[in-house]
């Protein structure tokens, strides 16, 4: 045999093992080492070890306790009680709002009545907009809503009456601005963000309407925050 012939059957059977092997060995390189990364959003406000660890895909990490919002009870415009962050399954877009105002809080309900369009089929998806002017009636909010009430979606909450001080719960819970104008009982600072909430009660994004690309952000994160709601609670196949 030349030496010609012997060195292509050395590079044959050393091309076989690299496609025999190789495969192998990174998937199992892959699989101790790797993990799958998923586009995930930011957990706002504070955050603290709760001291103990959990499991992720096989790993140890340390538990972390996060910022968590809790349930408030509104009426909405039609006069029937709801509660924002009541349903464990849905993400909420939360931003405030009071009648009199014919300026932000006008482009506010808007700009919101665009993303009610946008999800009006998707029941996971939870808006609510929240008047923070005690003086607000289901009237006044029905006839401020009037150009957006055609096809209006029924997961769509223009709400009213607070179990809470809303302006506290603002600061304090949703982290945006909220309070009277010292001096004059029909005005109000309030914030021109929108807030996203998922399922656990956390903010997960702030998105400012004086840019009009946040609105498309707002859209695009809400898809992401679905896909993660699905991620991490998976439907149950009843097996017969």
């Amino acid at each position: 045999m030349s030496k010609n012939t012997r060195s292509k059957n050395i590079s044959k059977l050393i091309i076989l093992a690299l496609v025999l092997f190789v495969p192998g060995f990174l998937y199992i390189l892959v699989n101790k080492m790797g993990s799958n990364e998923y586009l995930k959003l930011p957990v706002f406000g504070e955050k603290k070890l709760s001291g103990e660890m959990r499991r992720v895909m096989g790993r140890e990490i340390p538990d972390t306790i996060f910022h968590q919002l809790k349930p408030v009870e509104f009426i909405n415009y039609d006069n029937k009680p709801i509660t924002l962050l009541g349903n464990d399954s849905s993400v909420s877009v939360v931003h405030l709002f009071y009648t009199r105002d014919q300026g932000l809080s006008k482009q506010l309900v808007h700009d919101m009545s665009a993303i009610a369009t946008r999800f009006k089929e998707n029941p996971k998806v939870q808006l609510f907009s929240v008047s923070v002017d005690s003086h607000d009636t289901a009237e006044d909010l029905k006839k401020f809503i009037e150009p957006y009430k055609k096809g209006m979606s029924s997961h769509w909450y223009v709400v009213n009456k607070p179990s809470v001080d809303i302006f506290e719960f603002a600061r304090s819970s949703m982290l945006i601005e909220a309070m009277p104008v010292e001096g004059d009982s029909t005005k109000f600072i309030i914030s021109n963000q929108f807030v996203l909430l998922d399922s656990e009660k956390r903010i997960r994004g702030f998105y400012d309407i004086s840019l009009r690309s946040e609105l498309d952000r707002l859209e695009d994160e809400i898809k992401v925050q679905l896909v993660e709601e699905v991620r991490n609670n998976p439907l149950k196949v009843e097996r017969k």
